[in-house]
């Protein structure tokens, strides 16, 4: 039972057809959401001169990258539940689903790591913010947010190309991440496990450090201003932000470092449903909800 395999079985979350389809109206809402309220965001970005300043610049990269994310999962899960049943994966296209799920992920997270830098600029050294965050220097940021993304895709597709997988091989999840990809491997996982261990752990809190550093001298800033009204008006601007952040990595960098022992098929697609699904989804309605600017040129 140790030939090659070709393909491979995606399981699913569910096999009862009556769930399938409710599951399928679902997903479906949410995509249609993750699509029409992160291109509404990167249109009026676009359109409205108001909203031509870094801050929205990278909040029309990060809908970029969140309709990217959510786009190599969710239309494979439609598809999924309309054939009620499990879907056959040729082993080339589970690769390339996972390349760009670590792309998006990896994106993701350094363009927060960006947002919160541009954050704790205009709040810290606001009379240096526009000769700071150059239109040049912003399109560095972003470039450098995607070459991570990339990086972090590359180092952690290659290894698993040379895995040995069974004749046929069942994945017990919705999408081709690597979690589930290497518990289904017949051997040769080890360095794809170190691989995708370390990489989380470095890229993840570096990216996280980096957060983690702009908000500390936000705070410690906004906690020295006179001004009631002013103190609130830091913090508004980048509560948005920081729910997001949460959002993100308390589930990736858990799913992503978690040990075996608390494993399990149901919690993996929870997580997982949680920052490749919803967070897309709730990005844009979180900013447009929070941000005064952004509703303002909405009404517009």
């Amino acid at each position: 039972n140790q030939t090659s395999g070709t393909e491979f079985v995606l399981l699913g979350l569910t096999r009862d057809p009556l769930l399938q389809s409710l599951l399928f109206t679902v997903f479906l809402i949410i995509y249609l959401i993750i699509l029409l309220g992160n291109i509404v965001i990167m249109v009026v970005i676009r359109t409205d001169l108001h909203l031509h300043s870094p801050m929205y610049f990278f909040l029309f990269h990060l809908a970029l990258v969140d309709i990217c994310y959510a786009t190599s999962v969710v239309p494979k899960m439609l598809v999924y539940f309309l054939v009620k049943g499990s879907i056959t994966v040729a082993i080339n296209a589970c690769m390339t689903q996972m390349f760009f799920i670590f792309l998006s992920a990896g994106c993701e997270v350094f363009m927060l790591s960006v947002m919160a830098y541009d954050r704790y600029v205009a709040i810290c050294n606001p009379l240096k913010y526009q000769e700071a965050m150059s239109k040049h220097f912003c399109y560095q940021l972003v470039g450098s947010a995607w070459v991570m993304g990339l990086l972090y895709s590359v180092l952690n597709t290659i290894p698993v190309l040379n895995i040995q997988f069974c004749g046929h091989t069942e994945i017990k999840h919705f999408s081709c991440e690597l979690p589930p990809l290497l518990s289904a491997a017949c051997s040769g996982t080890f360095l794809s496990k170190l691989i995708l261990l370390f990489s989380a752990i470095i890229f993840g809190s570096s990216s996280f450090l980096l957060t983690l550093i702009s908000y500390i001298y936000i705070i410690t800033t906004v906690w020295k201003m006179q001004s009631a009204e002013g103190r609130h008006k830091a913090f508004s601007t980048c509560s948005s932000h920081f729910i997001v952040v949460g959002l993100l990595y308390i589930t990736a960098l858990f799913q992503y470092t978690k040990p075996k022992s608390v494993s399990s098929v149901i919690l993996d697609q929870v997580l997982s449903t949680q920052y490749s699904i919803l967070t897309p989804m709730l990005n844009p309605i979180i900013y447009s909800l929070k941000n005064k600017d952004v509703k303002t040129a909405l009404s517009r």
